[in-house]
């Protein structure tokens, strides 16, 4: 990997791909069209110079944004030889997830009856998914993009977008001029790229935050998620606009910890992210009518929560000439499958099968090109938003005639095992 040079800025350099945003799905796209023989320019910050993590992380060591990678993931980041230069002690397989719906009284004293269980035995597969650090993965993508001498790493933020028939210029903020056949817009949820395209976006707010914290657990997790559907808290339930469903989720961790995803009405979220540490644990096992209380016995909060806002939103077209966008670019989805990630790197990696196959008389801004990357991901991105949009909704149902009828439907997807290995099998992409 090069640096922009000086000379740079008092003329431009030309690319194939130019690659806007620095998170793991740009760093990602780029790494993998450089290796499939293509100039890249990534246009992101650096990172920070900050230490190297212990081997085996400490309780304030553990960041509090990780990620369920799946196995389509898995396998992108095998071939770009980033899976097996992470370090296996801040890794964690899934081989287990339980789900439980809103159904108190169906549950036993224990919290367990009722529920939806998916396992990686009955499924056949080695695991269900890895749960793994942001900035664990983003660190190992810095140190092989240093070395991937294809990507030119530009470490200021483009200001200006300028395009003909032929590509785009991006000016950088530092008066660096970059000239690309293909710019990919990777830049997340409010994406730059996109703007200076004029690509609308629809949008829904569900009016709720995401809450993120780490826990260390008193007893062995068993490398086992869980999600439950809590409804709606009881103060919000006489304004109907504001009738979300909570949704808690409990992730593990390497060793006795677990990270937790709690999907809050906005104003609960505040109380939540505002409460002491030990406060906010015993709120996650009130919060699972026990149930995690008794599987993980005490729990004891070591890292601050922090909250994101939960959108569902997709943008109202991915391509036009010279312009891809991927990623939470193109498209963000509710959190509560933990799919947001997998779903951009899918993005990433048919982008680049479509690259590698493109025909040698059209350049990689070619409309006509780009057009099958549009077409190969709308299934998978429509399956999946109706999915985690349709669940939400329906737990959002108030009355008992709702609640009646979607659990009994879950404990009826529970019972049948053929559909809960096409379910896994989706899942893991």
């Amino acid at each position: 990997m090069t640096r922009a040079s000086a000379s740079t800025r008092t003329s431009f350099s030309h690319f194939q791909i130019a690659v806007v945003g620095g998170g793991i799905v740009g760093k990602t796209c780029a790494l993998l069209l450089a290796q499939q023989g293509m100039q890249v320019a990534l246009i992101a910050p650096r990172p920070g110079n900050a230490s190297a993590a212990a081997a085996v992380p400490g309780e304030g060591e553990w960041d509090s944004r990780v990620y369920a990678f799946s196995a389509s993931s898995q396998a992108l980041l095998s071939r770009l030889r980033i899976w097996e230069a992470l370090d296996p002690a801040r890794m964690q397989p899934v081989r287990d997830m339980r789900v439980f719906g809103d159904d108190t009284a169906a549950r036993d004293d224990a919290g367990l009856t009722g529920d939806l269980h998916f396992s990686a035995y009955a499924a056949a597969v080695p695991e269900l998914a890895w749960i793994i650090e942001s900035s664990h993965v983003e660190r190992v993508l810095d140190t092989a993009l240093r070395f991937q001498h294809q990507v030119h790493w530009y470490q200021q933020a483009a200001t200006g977008f300028e395009r003909d028939e032929l590509g785009v210029t991006l000016t950088l903020a530092d008066g660096a001029r970059v000239r690309a056949n293909c710019v990919v817009g990777a830049d997340g949820a409010r994406s730059w790229v996109r703007t200076q395209c004029h690509i609308g976006v629809s949008t829904r707010r569900y009016r709720q935050s995401g809450v993120v914290a780490n826990f260390a657990c008193e007893l062995p997790h068993h490398a086992t998620a869980w999600q439950w559907f809590l409804g709606a808290p009881p103060k919000l339930l006489a304004d109907e606009e504001s009738c979300n469903c909570e949704i808690l989720a409990m992730l593990p961790l390497p060793g006795n910890y677990l990270s937790m995803v709690w999907s809050a009405d906005e104003a609960h979220a505040r109380e939540l992210t505002a409460l002491a540490p030990e406060q906010l644990a015993q709120a996650a096992m009130d919060a699972a009518s026990g149930a995690v209380g008794r599987q993980f016995g005490a729990l004891r909060c070591v890292t601050p929560a922090q909250a994101f806002p939960l959108v569902l939103q997709h943008a109202d077209c991915v391509v036009q000439p010279h312009v891809v966008l991927v990623g939470d670019a193109a498209h963000v989805v509710h959190p509560l499958a933990g799919q947001g990630m997998n779903l951009g790197l899918r993005d990433v990696a048919e982008l680049g099968r479509v690259m590698a196959a493109k025909e040698s008389f059209r350049d990689e801004g070619d409309l006509r090109l780009l057009r099958r990357y549009e077409r190969a991901r709308a299934t998978d991105l429509l399956s999946l938003t109706a999915a985690t949009d349709g669940l939400h909704r329906l737990f959002s149902l108030q009355g008992g005639v709702a609640r009646m009828v979607r659990n009994t439907g879950m404990r009826a997807v529970g019972a049948q095992a053929l559909l809960k290995r096409f379910l896994i099998g989706r899942a893991l992409g």
